[in-house]
């Protein structure tokens, strides 16, 4: 990408912030000192990361640090905020997350935020996956991003719903009817129809997921491995599968709701699945009321056309902070294995770190009927493929992808070759 394309990406990106600046979402700029030692550091982070599960004790093992924590509502208001700061020269956080569909575009940035190699991340870079710790390096090897979490996938269901049409519901079944470690899209597609026809109602809210997860789970999505050669134009395997999607939605698999806050319609059963990278069950848990143990949502061991990663976040600490050294010793305590592992138990998050990862390895979800969503993580990480994200990639899955899907299961679109064509047509106005 030219500089003038880069800055005109993330200038446009950007615009969008200011409305989240304008309304006071935006985080706040770097925390201050008062003169007697107390320094204030500013964190933004987004949806449920869980790690504000870790805030309160860090305070408390540094009495002289408080932390002023900013939480937007997804990594799509992240990545505008923190676009829209960096292209205006304002103030980032101190410590801000940066989730792995935008690292691509702050790679090309990555001067905003310190090389945490000063700050002693190579004393410990062992504890992390190797190829979650390469993703927070740039291309001049600075590392811009400590790892938190990776999104290892499987499917979350209704196990009630299921037993009610005639399916098998317990989970270790279903993982098995969807086809186990040889479960395709195609069957997984094909239960949906036995699901459709049994039940009166919708298998899934929204196809969107389904599409990112395809996408993840090649070994060169949005781009090629070089990160800069977009792979979208003539990639007969993303046109089938799109066209797979379509099919699925012309015959009523689909319940026409958007991607997000769809909480109501889960509660009112109007649909029976939701692909689940690990953080999605914080998003799942969270539409029902604190405690609640009887949602019917059960979690399996399986996922169509293999392991898949879709997102993960990192920590990176702001070039312009006023305590650059604190805010990288917060930045690298939050995304250490112990605090890996109480974010995990507080939203789902799956730790990047080896310790983390033995750390979480026995638990469970009462939500989730008692799942043993360590064991299963750990199970589903296996084999996962580090794909590469281009710079462009998170707006082509927001605003390229995202509204032909809308248009899709809205009955707008009801034709593959269609939707592959107006794809290509919104890629080449966005990206080009």
């Amino acid at each position: 990408m030219t500089t003038s394309r880069r800055a005109a990406a993330i200038a446009i990106a950007g615009a969008a912030a200011f409305a989240l600046i304008a309304s006071g979402c935006a985080a706040s700029g770097g925390g201050g000192a008062s003169e007697d030692g107390e320094i204030t550091l500013s964190i933004t982070t987004f949806g449920t990361m869980g790690v504000d599960a870790n805030y309160e004790k860090y305070m408390e093992e540094n009495p002289n640090i408080t932390i002023e924590a900013t939480n937007l509502e997804g990594g799509g208001a992240a990545r505008d905020d923190a676009y829209a700061k960096i292209a205006a020269g304002t103030g980032l956080s101190d410590v801000v997350a940066i989730e792995e569909g935008w690292l691509g575009t702050i790679q090309e940035v990555s001067g905003s935020f310190v090389d945490l190699r000063d700050y002693g991340i190579e004393d410990v870079k062992d504890d992390w996956l190797d190829w979650k710790y390469k993703q927070g390096t740039d291309a001049d090897g600075r590392v811009i991003g400590a790892g938190l979490d990776i999104g290892p996938q499987g499917i979350c269901y209704r196990g009630d719903l299921f037993a009610a049409a005639g399916l098998p519901s317990e989970r270790g079944e279903v993982a098995e009817y969807f086809g186990g470690a040889d479960a395709t899209w195609e069957r997984f597609y094909e239960v949906g129809e036995e699901y459709v026809a049994a039940s009166g109602k919708a298998f899934y809210h929204s196809p969107r997921f389904f599409w990112n997860s395809f996408v993840n789970q090649q070994e060169e999505g949005y781009y090629k491995k070089d990160g800069e050669t977009l792979n979208i134009e003539g990639n007969d395997v993303l046109k089938d599968q799109l066209a797979m999607i379509v099919e699925a939605e012309n015959d009523g698999l689909g319940a026409g709701l958007p991607g997000w806050d769809v909480g109501p319609e889960a509660k009112e059963d109007k649909y029976a699945t939701y692909m689940c990278p690990s953080w999605m069950l914080g998003i799942v848990q969270g539409y029902y009321d604190a405690g609640t143990t009887d949602s019917g949502w059960d979690f399996a061991d399986v996922l169509p056309g293999g392991s898949a990663n879709w997102g993960g976040a990192f920590l990176g600490v702001s070039e312009a902070s006023e305590h650059k050294e604190e805010a990288a010793k917060l930045a690298l305590w939050l995304a250490a294995p112990a605090q890996q592992a109480a974010s995990f138990e507080l939203a789902g998050p799956f730790p990047s770190t080896v310790e983390g990862q033995e750390l979480v390895k026995d638990s469970t979800s009462a939500f989730f009927n008692n799942a043993p969503v360590g064991e299963i993580f750990a199970a589903r990480s296996e084999g996962v493929i580090a794909q590469v994200k281009g710079p462009e990639d998170s707006n082509i899955q927001d605003n390229v992808f995202g509204p032909i899907f809308d248009r899709v299961s809205q009955g707008e679109i009801t034709d593959g070759d269609t939707a592959w064509k107006e794809a290509v047509k919104l890629l080449n106005q966005l990206v080009g």
